[in-house]
């Protein structure tokens, strides 16, 4: 009787070490998860705010008066592809292949802006599938020139 007793404890705290080391394991995998998607997130969101930057550096640097505009900026770091649309407002004397959303500003003194839309997009690593969905980042600014 009493090595039955012994034998069914010792089954028993088997039983729950094995549901514990299965709730830490689960409680793991979770966090290593929420881990990279934040890692991912946070890794296009810095890809955006530098390609919003380098956007408006290369229209500053761009004659759109007479060479014509820059429209689109493409890009590809790792698992990141990169496209930047740049839309322009103001200025009624730029070039024709100009992507202008709106010239109502007649005044020369007015200063021409731009429309930066940055779209980061990239593979969702933690999907198993064998085409992953692509997560999209994007960030939209405004900035005089």
């Amino acid at each position: 009787m009493r090595k039955a007793f012994s034998m069914l404890t010792a089954i028993v705290i088997i039983v729950l070490m094995a549901t514990v080391a299965a709730f830490i394991l689960n409680l793991s995998g979770k966090m290593v998860k929420g881990t990279t998607v934040q890692f991912q997130r946070e890794q296009s969101v810095l890809l955006a705010k530098s390609y919003t930057e380098y956007a408006v550096m290369a229209v500053t640097a761009n004659e759109h008066n007479s060479t014509g505009c820059l429209n689109n900026i493409t890009g590809t770091y790792g698992i990141y592809n990169v496209d930047v649309n740049i839309s322009y407002i103001g200025n009624t004397d730029l070039a024709g292949n100009c992507r202008t959303l709106s010239n109502a500003v007649t005044t020369v003194k007015s200063p021409l802006n731009v429309i930066v839309d940055v779209f980061v997009r990239y593979d969702d690593l933690d999907n198993p599938s064998p085409t992953p969905p692509k997560m999209t980042y994007h960030r939209r600014s405004l900035q005089k020139i």
